[in-house]
């Protein structure tokens, strides 16, 4: 009986607002993945989505409580303002989450009404059933998120947590010059993702895949910013300085939200925010 309760506790986990310890990698790393921002003109239509549909749960940061959804590794920032667009098209093309369960994942997002586009986003020489591909032994989906946001599903069994960051995935003419801007400013550890350069930090990979056509920036889009967690964030601001990188915003305080923030646009165009204290702010 004690076995058949625990394994009911854990499918029952698997896909309802659980409390993750969102970013514990902050405790234990100087410099890791922190959040996506996201402009909507419909706040309750994203929340849905990351906190029924992708099993986040509902928080808040700071004295002035702000309002955040939080997964393992990541959090949600919501922007209240209308997007000039969805992913596709700017330099940051998707973002990717893994799930132990991608079969049930799936079938729940479908049901709540979302669009699988798995097949318009793969060859045809990679099958595809019931909107869930498989992709040289793995198995994988792609869903169109409020706001024309696309996210990768990538399904992994041995995950500590139901849902948890995985990557973010650009779309570039240069992946190898990205990949060294990423790993000599922002210390990204060097390597390959499905034959494409890419940079790791704790807790999610870069993937710096190819794209034909030349993409746009990223801020104003529906993905405004990706955003980084960093110890020492000050002086990390005056060592970028140093080697010649323009902030758009300095380093400063939001003491209604107990952090520190930065901001800078690489060369291709993704704004990215630094913070210090999301990790112990809420």
């Amino acid at each position: 009986m004690r076995k058949i309760l625990m394994s009911l506790m854990l499918v029952i986990g698997a896909f309802t607002n659980t409390a993750f310890g969102q970013l514990h990698l902050a405790g234990e790393n100087p410099f890791v993945y922190g959040h996506h921002h996201i402009n909507t003109a419909d706040r309750a239509a994203q929340e849905r989505f990351w906190v029924e549909g992708m099993g986040g749960s509902q928080s808040t940061i700071g004295s002035a409580n702000l309002e955040i959804v939080e997964l393992a590794n990541v959090q949600i920032f919501l922007t209240e303002q209308e997007p000039t667009g969805g992913t596709r098209g700017t330099v940051v093309n998707h973002i990717g989450f893994e799930t132990t369960d991608i079969s049930a994942l799936v079938g729940k997002l479908k049901a709540m009404g979302y669009n699988m586009i798995t097949r318009g986003e793969l060859p045809e020489r990679f099958p595809v059933v019931d909107d869930i591909a498989s992709v040289n032994g793995a198995s994988l989906a792609f869903v169109q998120a409020p706001d024309d946001i696309k996210v990768e599903l990538i399904e992994n069994t041995n995950n500590p947590y139901p849902i948890q960051l995985h990557h973010v995935h650009w779309a570039v003419e240069d992946g190898e010059a990205v990949r060294a801007w990423y790993a000599e400013y922002l210390g990204a550890i060097s390597g390959t993702r499905i034959g494409q350069p890419s940079g790791d930090f704790p807790g999610v990979n870069l993937t710096f895949g190819p794209t034909p056509t030349p993409t746009i920036p990223t801020r104003g889009r529906a993905l405004d910013h990706v955003g980084f967690e960093v110890q020492n964030l000050k002086a990390f601001c005056e060592e970028l300085k140093s080697k010649g990188i323009t902030l758009d915003m300095d380093y400063r305080e939001i003491p209604s939200l107990g952090i520190a923030i930065a901001f800078l646009t690489d060369p291709w165009g993704t704004y990215i925010e630094l913070t210090e204290g999301l990790g112990t702010s809420n």
